[in-house]
């Protein structure tokens, strides 16, 4: 773990004031993973993009490998002689992550239809369950559809981790963590929130799929 963080430190110093909650959610999203959970992520315009990554990075290899367990490529063998080798050799160990801002029928159509700034929490309502974490990006801490969904989370037990600048907004207090980075404009801040998740993703990829 001191690794990923001490590379952190060393690219952003200005980050050093927020390792202890990166830390902390590292503690959360490893504790969800271990308990069977999945993560939501969810954010808007470049925050959005960031969901994107941050769940690219989850559901396949980020910095390393992570082969089948051998249970399961046994099982491919003997059940498809054919495919087995190839569908083994080709899949890889994924943390559970879905992107809510993707869905575009659905995001469009709720817009639509009841209300924009319900969307995200709709999906968590649809998709959480006691357990899960929520992973809410906003550089202002302000926006609307982000601040419902992490409402929602919260009533049916979701754990919550906010991503956001130095002010935090309405969305520091709706968090279990809440990591505040250093900025004072949204590209600055959205500069150091993809620093923030590359640790994060490596210290999963590190505790889950060890070298």
């Amino acid at each position: 773990m001191n690794s990923a963080l001490q590379t952190l430190a060393q690219k952003h110093p200005d980050l050093a004031a927020c390792a202890a909650d990166i830390q902390a959610a590292f503690a959360l999203l490893a504790d969800t993973y271990r308990q069977g959970g999945k993560v939501l992520v969810c954010g808007n315009g470049g925050s959005a993009a960031d969901s994107e990554h941050i769940v690219g990075e989850l559901l396949k290899g980020y910095l390393a490998p992570r082969p089948v367990p051998d249970s399961i490529r046994q099982q491919l063998l003997a059940d498809f002689p054919a495919h087995g080798a190839y569908l083994a050799d080709h899949l890889q160990g994924a943390l559970p992550a879905i992107s809510l801002v993707s869905q575009t029928s659905f995001l469009t159509a709720y817009a639509n239809d009841v209300a924009a700034d319900m969307v995200f929490a709709q999906q968590v309502f649809a998709y959480g369950r006691p357990g899960d974490a929520l992973l809410a990006i906003s550089t202002s801490g302000r926006a609307a559809n982000v601040l419902h969904a992490l409402r929602v989370a919260r009533v049916l037990g979701l754990r919550t981790i906010g991503l956001t600048g130095q002010e935090g907004g309405a969305l520091k207090d709706l968090c279990d963590v809440t990591i505040r980075v250093p900025g004072e404009r949204s590209p600055e801040i959205q500069e150091r929130h993809a620093a923030v998740y590359h640790a994060l993703c490596a210290l999963l990829e590190e505790e889950f799929f060890p070298r």
